[in-house]
């Protein structure tokens, strides 16, 4: 029996199975055959095409897009594998809004751009469905790679070695491979537990052994790693998550969004997660969104997004705004979270509004109080049991174009590592490159 949105506090079940069931079905549902024809057909096949240069991976989208217009889907997928072997999450998560379709010339000339997004998800679908897997290994090398983290970084790095030869060894803190795919995209984006069938399907490649339960600093440690293989590749993320600062943060009611997230991923019964009845969403970016549209689907009454900045600065695209106030999320800009109120739990946020003068952004002293007995923080991670000797950029491992640590031997990307933007295709890019140098290097 659902609760209903009035009911106080934090509880499971205020929506019924039916409904949480509707809420978390497919954002964007998949192309139908003719649907994807019809989509391909938009696309000028533009030379030089901006579309490829505002893609992380490089992807040459003209030429599977034309592909798909042939009626050969699979060699499409192939096209986008050969870029980037996670296209089939990439094209369920990534922010085309703000990369290949913003540049995308019929977005110019139409403000309507050419679906790639949902082109390379029928793409893909449709090779990863019918159990093909069209890469095939080299000879054997001799050769072992280390590679901590299972994440998209992680994952790209260990395909394109085992490609070329070597044998990799994925070491895993978590239960599931899959880093963030499996643990921070939000439910809606990626059903059907996706993020598990595609790294089953990555596997196929051969030569990848994966430990899950592994972390370093606690069960391995980078010297030994260096010992034991050939090379090593450090994907292991941002685990650490940035303080609030504000008087109450401690109190029960308030968490990290990334955790909730998690929680929200790996619910096998949504009706059994606990949400607030008046959530507040701390931070402007991608995890914000998700974390505060997830609170709606799973019936909280009000959610509210605060943003200390104005909206044009949030770090989460138009799109993902738009998104979230259609779901009936509340954007609060200008204002940073001062103190957490509530008597052995949070029951209110006191917010006060902000300026920036002279390019520093302050606090005005005008403060409003929101109702807020659940609280979210999503404003950002950190990098947490970074090994010693490894030299950083800012809060982030030091690297060189090529992925290269300042430890002989050694490389990194993803999020954990310094440059890049924080998104699933750009990890998939710095995996992919770092593999290509360790294999030049074993090979010299």
């Amino acid at each position: 029996m659902a609760q209903g949105q009035m009911a106080p506090g934090i509880v499971a079940g205020r929506l019924s199975s039916d409904e949480l069931t509707s809420n978390f079905t497919d954002l964007h549902p998949p192309l139908a055959p003719h649907e994807a024809a019809v989509a391909a057909d938009r696309c000028y096949f533009c030379y030089d095409a901006p579309c490829v240069t505002a893609c992380p991976t490089d992807i040459d989208i003209p030429l599977f897009i034309r592909q798909i217009q042939a009626g050969q889907p699979e060699s499409a997928a192939k096209t986008i594998l050969d870029q980037n072997i996670l296209g089939g999450m990439c094209a369920r998560v990534c922010p085309t809004e703000t990369l290949c379709e913003e540049a995308c010339v019929r977005e110019t000339a139409e403000g309507k751009p050419v679906e790639i997004g949902r082109l390379q998800r029928y793409a893909t679908d449709t090779l990863m469905q019918a159990g093909v897997h069209p890469f095939t290994r080299a000879a054997p090398t001799g050769k072992t790679v280390a590679v901590i983290g299972a994440g998209p970084a992680g994952l790209a790095c260990a395909h394109r070695l085992a490609m070329l030869g070597h044998d990799v060894v994925i070491f895993e803190a978590k239960p599931k491979p899959g880093g963030l795919n499996e643990y921070g995209i939000a439910a809606y984006k990626a059903t059907n537990d996706f993020a598990q069938a595609e790294v089953d399907w990555l596997l196929k490649i051969g030569g990848i052994t994966i430990r899950t339960g592994e972390a370093l600093g606690q069960t391995v440690t980078l010297d030994s790693l260096r010992n034991d293989y050939d090379a090593v590749f450090l994907s292991i993320g941002l685990t650490g998550v940035n303080a609030l600062r504000a008087q109450g943060e401690d109190l029960p009611g308030v968490r990290d969004a990334v955790d909730f997230i998690a929680e929200v991923r790996q619910a096998e019964d949504l009706a059994q997660v606990p949400v607030g009845r008046n959530v507040v969403v701390i931070g402007g970016g991608m995890t914000a969104v998700d974390a505060a549209v997830k609170c709606k689907l799973l019936g909280a009454e009000n959610v509210t997004i605060a943003y200390r900045r104005g909206r044009a600065a949030m770090s989460a695209s138009r799109y993902e705004q738009d998104l979230a106030a259609s779901k009936g999320v509340c954007i609060l800009c200008n204002v940073q979270p001062v103190a957490i109120h509530g008597n052995g739990a949070a029951a209110e946020i006191e917010l006060e509004y902000t300026a920036t003068i002279d390019g520093k952004l302050t606090g005005t002293g005008e403060t409003i109080r929101l109702a807020a007995d659940q609280v979210l923080k999503a404003i950002g991670q950190t990098l947490n049991g970074a090994p010693e000797g490894l030299a950083l950029d800012g809060n982030k491992i030091a690297v060189d174009a090529t992925g290269r640590t300042s430890v002989p031997g050694v490389w990194a990307g993803g999020d954990c590592a310094a440059g890049g933007e924080d998104l699933t295709v750009t990890a998939v890019a710095e995996g992919r490159d770092a593999a290509m140098d360790i294999h030049a290097s074993l090979s010299a």
